[in-house]
């Protein structure tokens, strides 16, 4: 009896041929060994139900080494046991230890091979789902419907149509999902014809119809569909409101709101979404306050919507009357703080939302980060960073690109570079940010070898990595490279040239000097130049001097944009540079009649954790005579190196002395001179503007970087320019194009000495005698060609 007890409980498959065997000869000895076996059973059966419910609790929990431990240690495992073990792995993501379990499982059943296509689903493994389903021995609708999903998610759409058309009996929810992915990337006509196959719809289907036509702005289709939608819920009527609201018809939205019966919380929100976006916080207060019930949502979006409109002051009373926050609540006042300049707040309350009890989350770290790179505060961003890894959220791509974005904001592309090289995972948006981050700093090279990296790595260059290509070679002077990429974006890479790439060549060949190849390019747009096209070709013939082509250029940008206060000191700039102090007045007079007023310049750096901010002759920052006394002992040094101002830059005609008086209180001379006098030596001092750098600023900083032996990092609303022992990393962006000038003027003239003082007279006009004097790399080959 002992030995057969034993046998019963080392096999269970031992123990139901036993039992078979028992009922099948029912005699007394059979029952006495029934009853002696069946406690044994119901002791293992209970085992086994405690068992699971361990390793579930463990799996909800994420605890997956104990709910394997507590796996390895039972002496019966049912198929139940091994599908929940695997499930636990698939909704952990731990998808390698899942495929290694499944592997080792001794029988399958649908439910074993739907976990392990669901885990490949949910982690967007599209060719490894689609050999799972391929090997399934029966698949069900659960199998296919995944499968699809799949697709669709990952924007295979071409290989989800095959799928779809490969069998006839799909269900609705099929339906639907192939529709949403057509929706989702756009291709309405695709989601139409297939709505319009539908042997049946439910409300589902007609709604996410109608918000792809809102999305895309075709209100005439989604009205109509509205009207004939047999069955209208309110996720109808709410895509209805969006719809309008994208299109920024507010009062029609707002009709159609107030004709929706059952209004719910999502419908509102997105009616106040509509005010917010346009500005309208006094109709967006008074419908939230109509509201008889509020989730977090509505709460989320009024608060954004102060945040983002500057009050706040109102944001921040609304979000301490909030009985209930989420993370999207918290990122919303520490945006709000941040974009208002509150800095030493967006830190604070970062503080106090982690004591608050609230882990911070990919959203409120992206727009730490972000307000990080905006403020240019690079060790604020190395804290935020820092919490970043210790949490964990410093892998993914949605914070991976926002550290790589700071960093580049920040000055410090080699820190930007390590983190790109840590990212497990990059996407498009990662190679993109890296790419323009060498660019605006000046490393054209580097960032053409991002590139071919990035298409040795599979990725396929979009229209955004096209213009930070484009970019390299305007900052690095690769005009011919820059060009032929420009020209084959189309036959390589299937983009068509919109008129971001145009700007950038028209950028890249006015640099460059070829101000007549620049304005052909635009004569030549499948398209009518925008206003910034057309700034583009001013900004140019001002470094040039070419004033008809500037006149002309401002007269279209003034056509389209009329209270366009930067193009006015653009052409305002040309015109001083030239000498011609009447028509300075005259546009002067001009943007005080239109009341245009000129946008203030101001640097700041960052000390010790808080952001420094300067204005031209500065009068209030508390360390102000300490900063004038010293820029007033650097500037006897720069004299004694040869530095002379560029008076003519000066837009007041005014005499000499007053234009050298006013030149050396400049906001990024300030702010330099600050951080030379707090930053500990051996540091770089990282300054950055919101306007673009003077030229006479910019070569005091590289004289001031001589003398110091400091390193400087200036940052201006076009790029970066890295300052040391004299030399900045633009190549001396204004001297270049100056020999650039020269060398196709002097090709121009078909050389001779005529051309070349031809050439010298015109500099000296525009640019003065030391320029010209100072232009020894292109003097000399200009004299071997023309003398």
């Amino acid at each position: 009896m002992i030995a057969v007890t034993r046998k019963f409980q080392s096999c269970s498959a031992q123990s139901s041929r036993l039992l078979q065997t028992m009922r099948a000869n029912y005699n007394l000895r059979g029952k006495h060994l029934h009853n002696f076996c069946f406690p044994v059973q119901k002791a293992r059966d209970t085992y086994i139900v405690k068992c699971t419910n361990s390793i579930s609790t463990h799996m909800r929990n994420g605890h997956c080494h104990l709910a394997l431990r507590v796996f390895d240690s039972m002496p019966y495992k049912n198929l139940f046991s091994w599908n929940l073990m695997l499930t636990g792995y698939v909704k952990n993501r731990r998808l390698v230890d899942a495929r290694n379990l499944f592997d080792l499982m001794p029988q399958k059943d649908a439910v074993s091979w739907n976990v392990m296509l669901s885990g490949y689903v949910r982690s967007g493994c599209v060719d490894e789902a689609k050999l799972v389903f391929d090997n399934m021995p029966y698949k069900d609708s659960i199998s296919w419907n995944g499968l699809l999903a799949v697709y669709v998610q990952n924007g295979r759409l071409e290989e989800a149509r095959r799928l779809f058309e490969s069998k006839v009996d799909w269900e609705l929810i099929s339906w639907n999902c192939l529709m949403g992915g057509y929706v989702k990337r756009k291709m309405l006509g695709d989601a139409r014809r297939l709505f319009d196959h539908m042997p049946v719809r439910n409300a589902i289907s007609w709604n996410t119809m109608i918000s792809g036509y809102a999305r895309d702005g075709d209100l005439l289709q989604a009205r109509r569909l509205f009207e004939e939608s047999p069955v209208r819920d309110v996720f109808t009527w709410t895509a209805m409101v969006f719809a309008y609201v994208q299109s920024g018809m507010l009062d029609e939205a707002r009709r159609v709101f107030d004709e929706m019966p059952g209004k719910r919380e999502m419908a509102y929100n997105v009616m106040i979404a509509g005010y917010v976006q346009y500005k309208k916080m006094d109709m967006a207060r008074e419908l939230f306050e109509a509201m008889p019930c509020r989730n977090v949502g509505s709460w989320n979006t009024i608060i954004s919507g102060y945040g983002q409109n500057g009050d706040i002051a109102q944001a921040r009373e609304l979000f301490d009357m909030m009985t209930q926050r989420d993370c999207v609540s918290w990122a919303a006042i520490i945006a709000g703080y941040a974009q208002t300049g509150h800095y030493e707040k967006v830190m604070h309350m970062l503080v106090k939302m982690k004591r608050d009890g609230k882990s911070l989350n990919r959203s409120t770290f992206c727009c730490a980060l972000s307000t990080c790179a905006g403020m240019a505060a690079l060790v604020l961003g190395k804290q935020v960073h820092g919490q970043a890894v210790k949490t964990g959220y410093d892998n993914g791509c949605l914070v991976g690109n926002a550290l790589l974005e700071m960093y580049c904001k920040c000055g410090s592309i080699g820190e930007a570079y390590d983190v790109f090289e840590r990212m497990q995972l990059k996407d498009i948006i990662s190679w993109n940010t890296m790419l323009a981050g060498y660019a605006r700093h000046g490393f054209g090279r580097q960032a053409l070898l991002v590139f071919d990296s990035m298409k040795t790595a599979g990725f396929k260059p979009d229209e955004i990595t096209m213009v930070g290509v484009l970019l390299a070679c305007s900052h690095t002077g690769l005009t011919d490279r820059g060009t032929e990429y420009f020209y084959s974006m189309s036959k390589d890479y299937g983009i068509t040239p919109n008129s971001k790439h145009y700007n950038c060549m028209i950028d890249l060949l006015g640099r460059a000097g070829l101000l007549e190849e620049a304005h052909n390019l635009m004569r030549n747009m499948p398209f009518e130049p925008d206003a910034a096209t057309w700034g583009a070709l001013l900004g140019a013939s001002r470094i040039h001097g070419n004033a008809e082509l500037g006149e002309k250029a401002a007269e279209m940008v003034f056509n389209m944009e009329p209270n366009n206060a930067g193009m006015y000191v653009l052409l305002s700039n040309l015109y001083a540079t030239l000498g011609k102090w009447v028509d300075v007045g005259k546009l002067r007079l001009k943007m005080r009649q239109l009341g245009i007023q000129k946008i203030p310049g101001y640097s700041w750096v960052e000390v010790q954790n808080k952001i420094h901010k300067f204005t031209v002759g500065d009068c209030f920052h508390p360390e102000k005579d300490r900063i004038y006394a010293y820029l007033e002992e650097i500037d006897l040094k720069m004299k004694h190196e040869g530095h002379v101002s560029l008076v003519k830059l000066v837009l007041h005609d005014v005499e000499e002395e007053e234009k050298k008086r006013m030149l050396k209180y400049h906001s990024e001379k300030l702010a330099v001179a600050f951080g030379i006098l707090t930053i500990p030596a051996g540091r770089p001092i990282r300054v950055m503007k919101n306007l673009r750098v003077c030229e006479d600023c910019h070569n005091v900083i590289k004289y001031i970087s001589k003398i110091v032996g400091r390193l400087i990092i200036l940052r201006d609303s076009h790029r970066f320019h890295y300052v040391s022992e004299g030399i900045c990393s633009c190549g001396d962006y204004w001297t270049a194009v100056l020999s650039g000038t020269l060398l196709q003027m002097a090709r121009l003239a078909r050389k001779g000495k005529a051309a070349y003082q031809l050439v010298q007279g015109r500099v000296n006009q525009v640019h003065g005698d030391r320029v010209w004097k100072k232009l020894c790399p292109g003097m000399a080959i200009l004299e071997s060609k023309c003398l």
